[in-house]
């Protein structure tokens, strides 16, 4: 922070600044006496992630602001082409990593229509089902932390709860709470357990409730109300010019969603609003997310109904898949099957493809080549959060350093989706 009586002192402080900046990166500039350098991370309160942000500030008010991000420093995408394509899985899930299950979808969906494989319908609905699942889960993180920053410590610990029962139903799905790999090319990991259905029906009773429970807790309250409404809004076009998707552009009127825009593993087939609002503000994008997670309860609710009865989990596809451990077993001709794909892999057409869908975030797109081998030949991810992140200095523009906080909060970015 660098906070000069005159001019001089500021400039000789911006001098100061420059030497000790390890990035090397041209600080704001600073001029008259009220003007103030300040950095804000990178720590993971309030930034949500390991974000750095330089803030120019006249008093209280934000003249600019400049995001850095690369602390994570993951290189997923490099990772992926030393990796087997099956072996890419895994890594999907920690790009997302509060919505793994829509990065595993993503990615499966982009190798599989590189190898031409048609997913059965009962697998369709049950990955439709789990992102949406996936959905409300990333939603309960967003609203649960948001609220928490701007001083609803209640809020915090009921979405938490709910969280906690939807952690419990993916790890009776796939073994893990979090990273799970339960979606893969060709259709999913395992089997559905014994017992899914029930469970499964019963955290829907429990989800709609809470929602209803946190929208009364928050809408109407004195406090939240002041610190939403009117704070972090910003032109429709500039936000289209930067890349914005998601709830940040349905919170300022435009309808646009992967889900009915380009369908995929049958979206089509389900009933569903896609909730928009006018105002955008940090309000709306709250009212965007909550009324998110009750059309996402819908969708999972016709899921449930309809599910095809008997379906297959995955596709038939033997130099593919790894073959039933029963077969494996008894048959040469899947053990020979098994032994390859283990110890080789399976070789995809060549060919590029780029796969989009709709993550809690917003537009989430794998582009994937192939040149003909077990390995991918280029994996690159369009993440929603590096879209987002982009218009934050427009965003904070003008804002009162008090309020940065609710309006950075809003946009719900995760840094492990910007730093892949």
């Amino acid at each position: 922070m660098i906070q000069g009586d005159s001019r001089v002192a500021s400039l000789d402080a911006v001098e100061e600044l420059k030497r000790q900046d390890p990035s090397g990166i041209e600080p704001l500039t600073v001029s008259g006496a009220r003007k103030m350098i300040l950095n804000m991370g990178p720590q993971h309160p309030s930034t949500h992630g390991v974000l750095r942000v330089l803030l120019e500030l006249d008093g209280e008010t934000i003249l600019n602001a400049r995001p850095e991000i690369g602390f994570l420093h993951t290189g997923i995408e490099k990772q992926c082409e030393a990796l087997r394509y099956q072996q890419v899985v895994p890594l999907t899930d920690r790009v997302d990593y509060l919505a793994n299950l829509s990065n595993n979808l993503c990615y499966a969906l982009a190798v599989e229509r590189l190898l031409g494989l048609e997913i059965p319908e009962f697998a369709q609905w049950m990955r439709v089902m789990l992102c949406e699942i996936t959905r409300i889960n990333s939603h309960l993180v967003w609203l649960g932390t948001h609220a928490l920053d701007i001083g609803a410590m209640s809020v915090y610990f009921y979405c938490f709860r709910e969280r906690e029962e939807i952690l419990k139903l993916f790890e009776m799905f796939s073994g893990q709470r979090m990273m799970t790999s339960y979606i893969r090319p060709g259709g999913l990991a395992l089997e559905p357990p014994r017992g899914w259905h029930k469970a499964a029906t019963a955290l829907l009773g429990r989800l709609a409730r809470g929602v209803d429970e946190y929208y009364a807790l928050l809408a109407h309250n004195p406090i939240w109300v002041n610190r939403t409404k009117n704070v972090g809004g910003m032109p429709l076009e500039d936000m289209l010019d930067l890349g914005v998707t998601g709830p940040l552009l349905r919170a300022a009127g435009l309808a646009m969603d992967a889900r009915k825009e380009c369908p995929y593993s049958s979206y089509e087939k389900f009933d569903f609003e896609v909730p928009t609002r006018t105002e955008n503000d940090v309000y709306a994008r709250f009212e965007v997310r909550v009324e998110e997670m009750r059309q996402s309860i819908r969708i999972v609710q016709q899921a449930l109904d309809g599910m095809p009865a008997g379906g297959a989990w995955r596709a038939e596809a033997p130099g593919i898949l790894l073959p039933d451990r029963e077969k494996m077993k008894t048959q040469m001709e899947s053990l020979i099957y098994h032994f390859k794909i283990v110890t080789e892999g399976y070789r995809v057409p060549e060919g590029s493809v780029y796969q989009v869908i709709e993550s809690p975030r917003g537009e989430l797109g794998y582009y994937v080549v192939s040149d003909g081998t077990s390995f991918p030949h280029r994996i690159f991810m369009r993440t929603p959060s590096f879209g987002n992140l982009q218009a934050l200095g427009e965003m904070l523009e003008g804002v009162l350093l008090a309020d940065s906080i609710a309006a950075m909060g809003s946009m719900d970015f995760v840094l492990g989706d910007v730093d892949r």
